[in-house]
Formats: structure tokens, sequence, C-alpha cells
């Protein structure tokens, strides 16, 4: 019986090592270069899940499923606009600040047509730069009663397009934020801002029909007065608001 177990022994230890006949077994003579290769495999794989952490997310919100005539605030939908709010400073033709602050609001329908305008702009190397938004009526009042003048101001008891949300006052950027020439500073109000004043450099010329032409694939319509100034054909018929944003 001890034989035979002897035996069995043997034969097990010999398949053992015709196994590893065709190998190669390598044995590494130092232990301490294997710990500092696991130990660089470890912190290799920590920095690349921090990297991976490190990836902000969006927190821009979606317009689906809003209601077309529910106010939004435009920022909290892209990064792709540039602001520069005039009323709420007195940098304006009332040299007034009408707004407790700094905020671009409009009606959802009015926000899709900018987002989908923007982003043809984008395509060419240019983004929407905004002047002024949707305007709550008591601020219309304001306006009214520093300039009480139809042509330059609407008079707040029928209100403008700019108190429905559906107006936007603007001009083009390059994409790092240089302006286009347009001819005349925001509300300038004379016949050097007027659409139908061919008499400027082509420059300028192009500029505001690369504005105008892209407003208007868009749905917006102009003025003839104020090259800045984009009524959305769809808001015509809204009420006029008083809603106002909350100031931080």
């Amino acid at each position: 019986m001890n034989r035979k177990r002897t035996v069995f022994k043997g034969m097990s230890l010999l398949a053992l090592i015709l196994s590893f006949g065709c190998k190669e077994v390598v044995v590494n003579k130092n232990p301490k270069e294997d710990v500092e290769k696991l130990i660089e495999i470890k912190d290799s794989v920590k920095i690349l899940k921090a990297k991976k952490e490190e990836v902000p997310k969006s927190n821009l919100k979606s317009l689906d499923g809003l209601a077309d005539t529910l106010f939004v605030r435009l920022a909290d939908y892209s990064d792709d606009f540039v602001y520069d709010l005039r009323y709420a400073t007195e940098n304006n033709f009332l040299k007034a600040k009408v707004y407790d602050c700094a905020e671009c609001y409009t009606r959802v329908k009015t926000a899709r047509a900018l987002l989908l305008a923007n982003k043809e702009f984008m395509d060419k190397g240019f983004k929407i730069k905004f002047f002024d938004c949707y305007r709550p009526n008591d601020v219309q009042y304001k306006m009214w009663a520093i300039v009480p003048n139809p042509q330059y101001v609407a008079n707040p008891v029928k209100g403008s397009i700019h108190n429905k949300g559906g107006a936007v006052d603007i001009t083009l950027t390059t994409l790092d934020g240089e302006e286009l020439d347009m001819g005349t500073d925001f509300d300038f109000f004379g016949k050097r801002a007027y659409h139908d004043n061919w008499d400027l450099p082509k420059n300028i010329l192009d500029n505001r029909l690369l504005l105008k032409e892209t407003m208007e694939k868009h749905g917006f319509w102009s003025i003839r007065t104020e090259w800045w100034h984009y009524n959305l054909g769809a808001a015509s018929n809204d009420k006029v608001a008083n809603f106002k944003w909350d100031c931080d």
C-alpha cells in the first residue's frame, strides 16, 4: 500500500514538472522592484480616477416640455451668449439705471428661437450679445417717466413686445467676444442706425445683413430705425407682463 502511494506521488510530481516544460519560469530576484511597480500602477489608477471625477457636469437646463409662454433666464439654458445689459447701468440713452440687476429673461418660445439662431451664428464664428431682453411693464413706466416720447420709448399703457418677452436688442461678437462694427452704438437714434441706410462702409452693411438675415430665418423681424432690435413674430399677440426676477 505504501509503495503504491509513493508511485502515485512520484507520477503527480512528474506531471507537474512536465506541465511547465514548455513555459519559461521567471523568478524575480529583486522583490522590491515588484512592490515599486505595484505602487506605480496603483498611483496611476488613482490619477485616472481623479481626472474622470474632475470633468464638470453641465448644469444647464432643458427647454423640453416647458410651456411657450413661461419666462426663463437664458443663462440657465446656454453658456454661449454674451451680455451687456445697458438698462441695469447708466450707460444708456436714459442716463439712468432702471433695472435692479442685470438679467436676460424671455418667453420659452423666444428662447428656443434665440438658441437656434445663436447656433447658426456660432457655426459662422459669431455669438449673440444682448443689450436688453424681456422688460417688466413697471420698468417701461420708469422709462416713460424719464423720456415720455413714443419715438424712443413705447407708451407703457399699451406696452411693447419687450414687455411681452418677445423682443431683444442685440448685436454680434466674434467667438472671442469682440463686437462687430454695426456703424453705431446701441440706442443711437438717427439715420445712421436705419436698416435702409446704404450710405455706410461695406463691412458695416455686411455685418447688419448677417444679423438681419439670420434672425429673420429663425422667426424674428426687425424695425426700420434700429439695427439692434428684433421681435419674435410668434410673440406679437402675447400679453404685456410684469413678471420680475429676483436679484441676489
